[in-house]
């Protein structure tokens, strides 16, 4: 009792800390309210309901049901929904490696590294109406923290579907379907400040496609390709996920 005593004179902050152990422990009972917690759902509406499938129209039903689903579900507030999985493939020229290196400048949307057989996950929120979903994706790597990317998909723009990637870049995406694979390709880039709006061409940047193919029993591939007109490919990248949520598997 005493050396206790002794060092919370000399170190003040250790009789904080004490104190807010005990505190912690007193309310141990209080929240015991919380033990039939149930994580909000993201429930799967009909076909009418998506954005998605209104944006692809007749395509849509060409996409397999695990793929219509994940792309079907209402993200409620509270709510997230979760991938996890690994990155299988990943490549990048020494340009796309300097592009992608730059682009860290508003938030690194690109793989920053080509390490394989590393972890992944997804994480989709979204805001209140529904018209907003934030990604947030996570790879690991051989040395260091993982990389994470933020990004946010809004049902908006000429073609109704943009990507906001950071300090107001953004791409304006189309959807289109390929044997059965949902693609998402650039249709342009975007500078936004307010009101003005600035269009980068395509042509300056590459042209993205970002393909979702699914595999069967509760997983998809996520492939990622960048390549440029004249420098040919920049960035490959294939991650393969699992579904998280209940009935989805």
């Amino acid at each position: 009792m005493m050396a206790r005593h002794c060092c919370a004179r000399i170190f003040p902050f250790l009789q904080k800390g004490l104190t807010m152990g005990m505190t912690v422990g007193s309310r141990a009972g209080e929240l015991a309210q919380y033990a039939a917690w149930r994580r909000a759902a993201a429930r799967v509406h009909d076909d009418g309901e998506s954005p998605f499938a209104r944006l692809l129209k007749d395509r849509w039903l060409f996409l397999p049901p695990a793929t219509r689903s994940r792309f079907l579900r209402r993200i409620a507030a509270g709510a997230c929904v979760n991938y996890i999985g690994e990155v299988a493939e990943c490549r990048m020229s020494r340009a796309g490696w300097l592009l992608a290196q730059a682009a860290r400048l508003i938030g690194g949307p690109l793989p920053i590294s080509a390490d394989t057989g590393v972890s992944a996950s997804v994480s989709v929120t979204a805001d209140a109406d529904g018209e907003s979903q934030y990604w947030t994706r996570q790879y690991g790597r051989r040395q260091g923290f993982p990389q994470v990317i933020h990004s946010a998909k809004r049902f908006a723009g000429p073609t109704g579907l943009e990507e906001y990637l950071g300090l107001g870049v953004g791409i304006a995406l189309r959807l289109d379907e390929q044997a059965g694979t949902l693609l998402f390709v650039s249709d342009h880039y975007f500078l936004k400040f307010g009101w003005l709006r600035l269009r980068i061409p395509e042509a300056m940047l590459g042209h993205l496609v970002i393909a979702h193919t699914d595999l069967g029993a509760g997983r998809f591939a996520f492939t990622l390709d960048l390549a440029h007109p004249l420098l040919g490919e920049l960035i490959h990248q294939t991650a393969i996920f699992a579904d998280c949520e209940p009935g989805d598997r």
